[in-house]
């Protein structure tokens, strides 16, 4: 085995072809997450992000693509950003874990979305989690017949919010590829607004991100799907495709018609979208959204855990990021403590706007 390390812009034509091709051994690595596109596009706009090209003989047999920090710390491209996780490799290929790090000078992987199944990483996992994928392979009517079954209640209190929100507001207008760059600005701001009031970092603060957006949107890799009432905008999604895959990314809805429950509206009306622009599932990624249930047709499985070689850097990093994952992992997986942590940080939000 080999291993080069490159940045992403200095992968050739052949080498973009050929992690197409491995994508296409699993369907989990049809993931817009995983796809070239997306190493690509961080990789525009950050100075910190890798790729190991690793070869056994003339063969390109995996890709490895990192963002790398001080004391040779790694994380998956994309960190915080993310919902899945992983090498682009035919799921039968086991490589040794800390000999991949050694070959890219690393002492330390992070990984918080990684597809549990994949062997190289196995033993590394602390946490496994599932992640919710909408089934659309039949189309939306076979969709919306399971979610019926599954979440009766649900779906009949959408339909009836959905026919509401048009007698009061206006016409519904569903619009699944909009190419308006103003209407992805409203997105953002409208992200940013939910950040604030529900006290959560703002992403959109950081202004690689805000471009990266813009770089997705006009490249077409990135989708924006907007609801109107009117002519007003209710809510919008921006999600990744890649073929028959959409990965979910950033919803948002404006607050002054949250009584009709748009962002679940947005949600049932991006399946049916999707369902007609041919793509087959949805990942909705993992979280404490008890309406993901409803939507679910399958799981991903997926693994927190941490690879280390026994370094100076690793240690400084193993005592400074594990007290925080172990409480973040605890509310993740406990409902009540999900809500309990989700009042707490919109009641600082509310007392922080009082102060400004």
């Amino acid at each position: 085995m080999k291993t080069t390390v490159v940045r992403p812009l200095d992968l050739g034509e052949a080498e973009v072809k050929r992690w197409r091709d491995l994508q296409l051994s699993d369907r989990d690595l049809m993931n817009p997450f995983l796809a070239p596109e997306f190493t690509l596009g961080v990789g525009t706009f950050r100075d910190d992000v890798r790729v190991a090209v690793i070869e056994d003989g003339p063969d390109v047999v995996a890709f490895f693509p990192y963002e790398r920090a001080a004391l040779g710390v790694a994380h998956p491209v994309g960190f915080g950003l993310t919902d899945l996780q992983g090498i682009v490799a035919p799921p039968d290929l086991a490589l040794d874990a800390k000999l991949l790090l050694r070959s890219c000078k690393l002492n330390v992987w992070d990984f918080d979305h990684l597809i549990a199944a994949q062997r190289t990483f196995e033993p590394f996992h602390k946490v496994r989690r599932v992640e919710p994928v909408m089934d659309l392979s039949e189309g939306f009517a076979a969709f919306e017949a399971e979610m019926k079954k599954a979440a009766p209640k649900s779906h009949k209190t959408i339909r009836y919010k959905e026919r509401k929100l048009g007698r009061d507001v206006g016409e519904l207008r569903y619009v699944f590829s909009c190419d308006d760059p103003a209407e992805l600005r409203r997105l953002m701001d409208l992200k940013s607004e939910q950040y604030t009031r529900t006290g959560r970092t703002d992403r959109f603060a950081k202004p690689w991100i805000v471009e990266l957006l813009k770089h997705f949107h006009e490249t077409g890799f990135g989708v924006l799907s907007v609801l109107y009432a009117g002519d007003e905008m209710v809510s919008a999604h921006f999600g990744l495709r890649n073929a028959n895959v959409m990965a979910g990314w950033f919803p948002a809805y404006d607050t002054r018609f949250g009584k009709y429950s748009t962002g679940m509206i947005g949600h049932l009306r991006l399946a049916e979208g999707c369902a007609d622009n041919g793509i087959t599932e949805i990942a909705m990624g993992r979280g404490g959204k008890e309406f993901k249930e409803g939507f679910k047709g399958r799981e991903i499985a997926i693994a927190e855990g941490r690879v280390s070689r026994p370094t100076l850097g690793a240690g400084l990093h193993w005592a400074r990021t594990t007290p925080l994952n172990k409480a973040r992992g605890a509310v993740l997986d406990n409902p009540a403590l999900y809500k309990r942590a989700d009042r707490v940080l919109k009641t600082y939000a509310r007392l922080r706007g009082r102060t400004k």
